[in-house]
C-alpha cells in the first residue's frame, strides 16, 4: 500500500515537472528572450562645412550638448573678406547700371524722336532721288543747267545721309537697351555669390543639429580642418533603442510594434519599457556564400552543428535612463506579443 502511495505520489511529481517544463517551454517560444543584445543610438560625424584653423572650441570629450549649442568656431577672417568683395563688386555694378540706365535714357528719347522723323526723311530721300533722276538726263538736252542738276544731286545726298543719321540713332538705342540687360544679368550672378559667401560665413559656426554627446573628440584649438574632415561623433541622447538579436525560430512571434522589455547589465535591477521598432531582413553569412556589402554580422554561437540564424531586431525604449544608456553597453530583451 506504502510502495503504491509513494509510486502515485512519484508519477505525479514527474506529471507536474512535466507540465511545469511544458509552461517554461510555452513561454519562452511566445515571449523570445536573449542577452545576445547591446544599447544603439543614431550617431554622426560632426565635420565643418567649410575649411580653416579652429579659434574657438566649446566642447570636451563626453559632453552633453543641447540642439543649436556652439560646438567649435572656423576663423571667419577669409570668409568676411570674400563678403565684403563681393558685396562691393555688387555696388560697383549697380552705379555702372544706374549710370548706362541714365544713357539708354536719353538715347530712348532721341531715338524716340528719330524714329518719329524716319518716315520724314524716307519721304525726302525718296522726293529728291526722283528730282535728281528726273533732272539728270535733261542736262544733255539742255533742258536743264548743271547748277541745278547739283542741286538736286546734293539734295539727295543730304536726304540720305539725314535718314542714315536717324536710323543709326535708333539703332544705338537698341544696342544700349542690350547692354543694360546683360550688367542686369550679372548683377544676379553677383548677388547668387553674396549669398554663398554669407553661407560660408555662417557655417564657420558649428552648432549641435540636435542634444547629444560628444565623442571621439579628435581636434583642439589651433588646428586647421578641411571642409568634410570628421572633427567628433554625436550620439543623439533624444531616442535609444536596443539591438536584440532573435533567433530565426522566434521571429514568428515578433513584428513591429510589439512590447517588449529590455535590462541594462550595468544595473539588471531596472526594466525599461519599449517596442519592437523593425526587423532585419538580412545578415551577413558566416558559411560561406555570396557576401553582401553593408549588411549586419552577427556570429553563431556554434560553427560546427546547424543552429538557427540571428536577425537583428530594433527596440526602441520608451523611458531610458540618460546615465544608463551607452552606445554598446550589453543588454537582455524580451518581446511580449499581446
Amino acid at each position: 500500500m506504502l510502495k503504491n502511495k509513494q509510486k502515485t505520489t512519484l508519477i505525479a511529481l514527474i506529471v507536474m515537472a512535466l507540465i511545469i517544463l511544458a509552461l517554461v517551454i510555452w513561454r519562452l517560444d511566445a515571449r523570445p528572450r536573449t542577452d545576445d543584445a547591446y544599447v544603439w543610438a543614431d550617431t554622426i560625424t560632426v565635420s565643418p562645412q567649410v575649411s580653416g584653423r579652429i579659434i574657438e572650441q566649446l566642447v570636451r570629450d563626453n559632453q552633453l550638448v543641447q540642439k543649436n549649442d556652439l560646438l567649435f568656431r572656423i576663423d571667419p577672417a577669409t570668409y568676411q573678406a570674400v563678403l565684403k568683395q563681393t558685396q562691393a563688386k555688387l555696388a560697383g555694378l549697380n552705379r555702372q547700371i544706374e549710370l548706362t540706365q541714365r544713357s539708354v535714357n536719353a538715347q530712348k528719347f532721341s531715338a524716340g524722336s528719330a524714329k518719329a522723323s524716319i518716315a520724314s526723311a524716307q519721304a525726302d530721300a525718296k522726293k529728291t532721288a526722283a528730282t535728281l533722276r528726273r533732272l539728270a538726263p535733261l542736262l544733255s538736252q539742255g533742258f536743264a543747267s548743271a547748277e541745278e542738276v547739283d542741286q538736286a544731286r546734293a539734295a539727295n545726298s543730304s536726304a540720305q545721309s539725314h535718314l542714315q543719321s536717324l536710323q543709326l540713332q535708333a539703332k544705338q538705342a537698341e544696342a544700349a537697351v542690350s547692354s543694360v540687360d546683360a550688367l542686369v544679368a550679372q548683377r544676379a550672378e553677383i548677388e547668387a555669390q553674396i549669398e554663398i559667401a554669407r553661407l560660408n560665413l555662417a557655417y564657420t559656426k558649428v552648432r549641435a543639429p540636435f542634444t547629444g554627446r560628444v565623442a571621439s573628440l579628435k581636434t583642439s584649438i589651433g588646428e586647421f580642418v578641411p571642409a568634410g574632415k570628421p572633427v567628433f561623433t554625436l550620439i543623439d541622447t533624444t531616442h535609444w533603442y536596443v539591438i536584440a538579436n532573435f533567433r530565426e525560430t522566434e521571429l514568428k512571434n515578433i513584428q513591429e510594434g510589439t512590447p517588449a522589455r529590455v535590462w541594462l547589465m550595468s544595473d539588471t535591477g531596472k526594466t525599461f519599457d519599449g517596442q519592437v521598432d523593425s526587423i532585419s531582413y538580412g545578415v551577413l553569412p558566416d558559411d560561406g556564400g555570396s557576401v553582401i556589402a553593408g549588411l549586419p554580422v552577427v556570429k553563431r554561437n556554434i560553427n560546427w552543428v546547424h543552429v538557427s540564424q540571428r536577425f537583428p531586431v530594433k527596440i526602441r525604449v520608451t523611458n531610458p535612463d540618460p546615465h544608463l544608456f551607452r552606445v554598446g553597453a550589453s543588454a537582455v530583451a524580451t518581446v511580449q506579443p499581446r
